[in-house]
């Protein structure tokens, strides 16, 4: 017994089963020019672009985050080539983005893609944090329906609570901001993917129920309208969530085993 205390690891655990936002999960959607980044930083207090920690203790998960990170850590953003659409993209900087040739020739397995690589860490640090149960984030663009619903289950297979906020915008928004942005997409692309998340609107709603908010963000708020905005968002609906007692069963089974377990290595000490 005196050995299995001391494989614990009280840092995490003191982390994870007394942290306020303890088994809770909140998933952001949001197609390109949505402001979504942005709208994300302002609800939850992220002070930086690579901060990862939010003012509540959550953790933010987002592999666009871990793919410029590694585009810069690869030299590729000294090159010139974000200010230019991808169609127009260098072959040698495709061919590292993307895995490919210029013909769609998978490169040799040894040679992963930078998306690939990005993946790979957010994945690997998603689990890190769900290990410990922690309160997290995940960052994407909501436009495949299968794959959130698939990744709710997960989490709550775990014992976390879930909830959604889809970030949202006319298309004629969306367009113009993208015209802004490092890397502007095609419009094709910009189109499909806005296309698919007002598609998937209702199904979120319904798969997520009360747990669910959409923000308007087609307007060009000033810092103070902008701030008083997401604070009444935040009161009105995800501070309560992330405050709030876990509901999950499984959830509950966990944090009340971690507590066990911290109180007998205390004992044993």
């Amino acid at each position: 017994m005196l050995k299995l205390m001391d494989l614990l690891n009280e840092d995490l655990l003191n982390e994870s089963v007394f942290d306020k936002s303890i088994l809770k999960c909140v998933f952001m959607a949001g197609g390109p020019g949505s402001g979504k980044s942005y709208v994300v930083k302002e609800l939850f207090g992220i002070p930086t672009e690579r901060a990862v920690t939010t003012k509540n203790d959550m953790k933010v998960v987002n592999s666009d985050t871990e793919f410029e990170h590694l585009i810069s850590k690869y030299g590729l953003d000294t090159a010139g080539w974000e200010t230019i659409d991808i169609d127009q993209w260098p072959d040698e900087v495709l061919m590292v983005a993307t895995g490919e040739d210029s013909k769609g020739n998978k490169l040799d397995p040894d040679e992963v893609s930078v998306r690939e690589k990005a993946k790979g860490i957010t994945k690997r640090r998603l689990k890190g944090y769900t290990e410990g149960r922690l309160g997290v984030i995940i960052d994407g663009t909501g436009h495949n329906y299968a794959k959130i619903k698939s990744e709710k289950k997960k989490m709550e297979h775990m014992g976390y609570d879930c909830y959604m906020v889809v970030v949202n915008t006319s298309l004629d928004v969306a367009k113009s901001r993208n015209q802004t942005r490092v890397r502007a997409l095609p419009e094709d692309i910009l189109e499909k993917s806005w296309q698919d998340v007002q598609d998937n609107l209702g199904k979120f709603q319904t798969l997520f129920r009360a747990n669910f908010k959409i923000i308007d963000n087609s307007k060009f708020l000033s810092i103070k309208a902008a701030q008083a905005k997401f604070s009444k968002i935040m009161g009105d609906g995800i501070d309560k969530f992330v405050s709030k007692p876990v509901k999950n069963t499984i959830g509950k089974t966990w944090i009340k085993n971690q507590k066990k377990l911290v109180k007998n290595k205390k004992r044993f000490s």
